[in-house]
C-alpha cells in the first residue's frame, strides 16, 4: 500500500472516532492512502474487559469485536478521505458479508488490520478487511457502512 501518511496516534484517533473505552477496538493508524486503503492495530491485552466472561481460563477475543475494530478502522478511512461529508455524523454498519474467522486471538496478540475499498458511492462504502496476528490471517470480511 503507498501511504500518504505514516501513522495516527490514539489522541488522533479520539478525535475522529465517537468510540470510548471499552468500545474502542484501534489504537493506531500504520499506513493510509486515501480513498483507497488502510492499515491499523489494536494491542489485545488481558485487561479487556471482555476476557473476564469470554471464556474464563481460556480467553480469546469474540469475533464480533475483531470485525468491530475493522469497521473503526475503515470509519476512520472514510473520515480522512472525505471529511466533508462524514464529518459530524455517525458511521453505521449497513452489512457485512464472507465473514470468516481463521484463528483465535487472545491476550498479548498485536491485531492487525487492512481494510481496502471495493465500493463507494455518496453514502455507501464497501471494503475487503482482514485482519492479522503475527502475519497469519485469523478473520476476513466484507462490510459495509453508511453515515448521516
Amino acid at each position: 500500500m503507498s501511504s500518504e501518511l505514516k501513522q495516527l496516534d490514539i489522541l488522533e484517533i479520539l478525535k475522529i472516532l465517537p468510540h470510548r473505552y471499552p468500545f474502542l477496538m484501534v489504537d493506531r493508524i500504520t499506513g493510509i492512502a486515501r480513498g483507497e486503503s488502510i492499515m491499523g492495530y489494536k494491542n489485545v491485552t488481558m485487561n479487556e474487559n471482555f476476557f473476564q466472561g469470554h471464556f474464563p481460563g481460556q480467553p480469546v477475543m469474540p469475533g464480533v469485536l475483531i470485525l468491530e475494530g475493522m469497521a473503526q478502522v475503515g470509519a476512520i478511512l472514510a473520515y480522512l478521505t472525505d471529511p466533508e461529508a462524514v464529518a459530524n455524523k455517525l458511521v453505521y454498519f449497513a452489512g457485512i458479508d464472507a465473514v470468516k474467522f481463521r484463528q483465535r486471538v487472545v491476550p498479548g496478540d498485536q491485531l492487525c488490520y487492512e481494510l481496502t475499498v471495493t465500493k463507494r458511492k455518496t453514502k455507501f462504502w464497501k471494503m475487503g478487511g482482514k485482519a492479522f496476528v503475527d502475519g497469519k490471517l485469523v478473520a476476513e470480511a466484507e462490510l459495509m457502512a453508511t453515515f448521516g
